[in-house]
């Protein structure tokens, strides 16, 4: 049996996510955006919680495709409140329409938001060396530095442990401890 990190239940979905996604640097745009909009509806709630409803996430919001997210009406954003598959809260569903076109000014400015974000960690991941969960933080100076830069940018949810969070989904850090099968030493 293989070791993971402690964070990692016994469900299926978490394994999966835990072994085939977590800590694995994504450069897309597209793929992006989907971990921006999951983490900030993951604010407050446990990842399971997003993990079990990301499918409805991705029905409800056209795949996470950006571009459609940033021109809906007020009549998607009322249905996406109906909606019982995806968390329906009001800021977080508004917030998940106006990210999409800081998101789109983002691009204009950096040619990617890929480029712009990873900026933050010299394009390269930064790999911690954590062996237990004590170690292992909510939020650091860089996820401080691009909460801030986001907030100023008009972007909402996107504090410094969301932003963390993110960082973790999308590669930027890898916080598998040391322990866990999916540790890679430099």
């Amino acid at each position: 049996m293989e070791n993971r990190c402690f964070w990692v239940t016994g469900s299926e979905l978490y394994k999966k996510y835990h072994d085939d996604e977590w800590g694995v640097p994504v450069y897309d745009d597209e793929t992006l955006f989907e971990f921006l909009i999951l983490e900030t509806f993951q604010a407050g709630l446990s990842w399971i919680t997003i993990l079990n409803k990301r499918e409805n996430f991705r029905k409800a919001f056209d795949n996470f495709d950006y571009k459609k997210i940033a021109k809906y009406p007020e009549s998607k954003y009322e249905s996406l409140l109906q909606d019982a598959g995806i968390i329906r809260n009001k800021l977080k569903i508004r917030s998940a329409i106006t990210n999409a076109q800081f998101f789109m000014e983002i691009q204009k400015e950096f040619g990617s938001f890929s480029k712009f974000i990873w900026s933050y960690v010299n394009n390269q991941p930064i790999i911690n060396k954590f062996r237990s969960r004590d170690e292992v933080p909510a939020t650091s100076k860089i996820s401080d530095i691009i909460s801030k830069d986001l907030k100023k940018r008009g972007f909402k949810f996107v504090g410094s442990t969301v932003m963390y969070a993110f960082m973790q989904a999308v590669g930027m850090v890898n916080d598998h401890t040391i322990n866990c099968f999916k540790y890679i030493e430099e």
